[in-house]
């Protein structure tokens, strides 16, 4: 199966990176250019564009930092989608959008799957990251094989769009857990209390979870190198406030939770480290909340593995 990738960048170019790893028959595409010729480097040809990519490859993976993006992308495959040729989708997106253009390439013959991946550029880079995918069951049992090489836990969510609401909302959870995290280390460290100690604390007892347990390192070891910047965070928790508004669920902390971004957007920059989010903490304390010990980066240390579907108990 020769499978097409489109969009290099931070997550994509380790999803990319698993293909080529485990042997698989890839063309890649990038507006850097640099990034295609490392690929192409190790092994990848070079797809030229989005349109030849679909006309040469039986499946195509786009990731891609915006609906917008995917939405020009996607047009322009559009014109050469013929029976048998898949769209994969994994990037955080609108649910609305890759319905819309999901049903394009559906009315043209071919196949439409959003499966964004959930877990970290570190598990992005072993093929460990988790995998949701939202299609009809034939297109899953289809792809499946190529998620499993992706990553570990593959999800299948339900009809084109519920894993891009379901991803939508893990990134939400994954924010709130930041800031709070922010909030204790900070607070903690005004109260006196020792760092090291406290990351321990959090980490052996019922306040701990996978946001405190890799990033609180890089935010205690000072780099904050997340591989995430603010105006990701910012798109992804604004759709999920987007979901909500739609279904008229009042919520409290989501709107404020876009207004600290937008804050920190507006101190830092739009591409700044989402973990510098507690910068602002740290300037209205005057507290340093770094500690020696703790990586700069995070690091998976699970082996690879072949992933398989994870089942719901229903």
């Amino acid at each position: 199966m020769k499978i097409g990738f489109i969009g290099l960048g931070n997550v994509g170019g380790k999803l990319a990176g698993s293909l080529l790893r485990n042997s698989m028959d890839l063309t890649v595409h990038d507006l850097n250019a640099d990034f295609v010729a490392d690929f192409v480097s190790r092994g990848a040809r070079d797809g030229k564009s989005p349109r030849d990519l679909m006309v040469d490859c039986d499946v195509v993976i786009t990731c891609l930092p915006s609906p917008a993006a995917c939405d020009v992308v996607v047009s322009e495959m559009l014109s050469e989608v013929t029976e048998g040729k898949i769209w994969l989708e994994m990037s955080t997106t609108d649910a609305t959008e890759v319905r819309r253009l999901g049903q394009e390439v559906i009315a043209r013959g071919g196949a439409a799957v959003d499966c964004p991946v959930s877990g970290g550029c570190h598990r992005a880079d072993t093929g460990n990251i988790s995998i949701f995918a939202g299609c009809d069951r034939a297109t899953f049992e289809r792809v499946l094989p190529i998620l499993t090489i992706l990553g570990r836990r593959v999800l299948h969510t339900g009809d084109l769009g519920s894993a891009s609401t379901l991803k939508v909302m893990t990134n939400y959870l994954a924010t709130a857990n930041l800031l709070t995290c922010c909030e204790a280390m900070v607070t903690m460290k005004a109260a006196g209390l020792d760092l090291a100690t406290t990351y321990e604390a959090i980490r052996i007892s019922s306040g701990t979870s996978f946001v405190h347990e890799t990033e609180s390192q890089v935010i205690l070891n000072g780099s904050r190198d997340i591989n995430f910047t603010m105006d990701l965070v910012k798109k992804d928790i604004g759709l999920f406030q987007e979901i909500a508004d739609r279904a008229g669920v009042p919520l409290e902390i989501s709107p404020l939770m876009v207004s600290i971004f937008e804050d920190g957007i507006a101190r830092y920059g739009a591409r700044a480290q989402s973990d510098d989010i507690i910068r602002r903490l740290e300037e209205a304390t005057g507290l340093d909340i770094t500690a020696p010990g703790f990586p700069a980066q995070m690091s998976d240390d699970e082996p690879e593995e072949r992933g398989y579907e994870v089942v719901p108990n229903r």
